[in-house]
């Protein structure tokens, strides 16, 4: 098993406690909402939301997957923090044990926020993940961030 770590940072205009609860506490019910088109419907299968949370994720119809299971690994709502890994579906194939990802959101100097992330893609056996397939998937998380913000630009009040 190998492991490949990838790193990418997007920048917000809005503070950390508030993407923060939009983009990681209230995760579930506001992407479908902002894009169906990628996440169809999360369900919680076991678990409160916290550490051991077990959530089925339905993709869109624009999806070429169809469904993941992703277990909450940390959630620090003080330093807005969030880690899970996707441990099934049909995402990781043939060639990963499992996805890791660590999401860290902080204040920018701007006001705004900057949100880090490192993806760890456990892989069975030796894989080679090209830069067009990591490029892809940095785009969805990149799209899937910047459509919560407009949310909340759109929606102020909200959260």
């Amino acid at each position: 098993m190998g492991v490949i770590t990838y790193d990418s940072e997007i920048t917000s205009s809005i503070p950390p406690a508030k993407m923060f609860k939009a983009a990681v506490l209230d995760a579930d019910n506001l992407i479908p909402k902002v894009l169906p088109e990628a996440i169809k419907s999360v369900e919680v299968l076991e678990g409160d939301g916290g550490p051991g949370t077990i959530k089925l994720i339905t993709f869109g119809e624009g999806s070429q997957y169809k469904t993941v299971k992703h277990k909450v690994e940390v959630v620090d709502k003080e330093n807005f923090v969030y880690c899970y890994s996707i441990i099934e579906g049909d995402v990781l194939g043939t060639t990963f044990e499992k996805i890791s990802y660590e999401t860290k959101i902080t204040a920018s100097p701007e006001g705004g926020s900057v949100c880090k992330s490192t993806s760890k893609y456990f892989t069975i056996g030796e894989v080679d993940i090209t830069e067009e397939k990591i490029k892809a998937g940095k785009e969805k998380a990149s799209a899937m961030f910047k459509a919560i913000e407009d949310y909340l630009v759109a929606n102020p009040d909200a959260y």
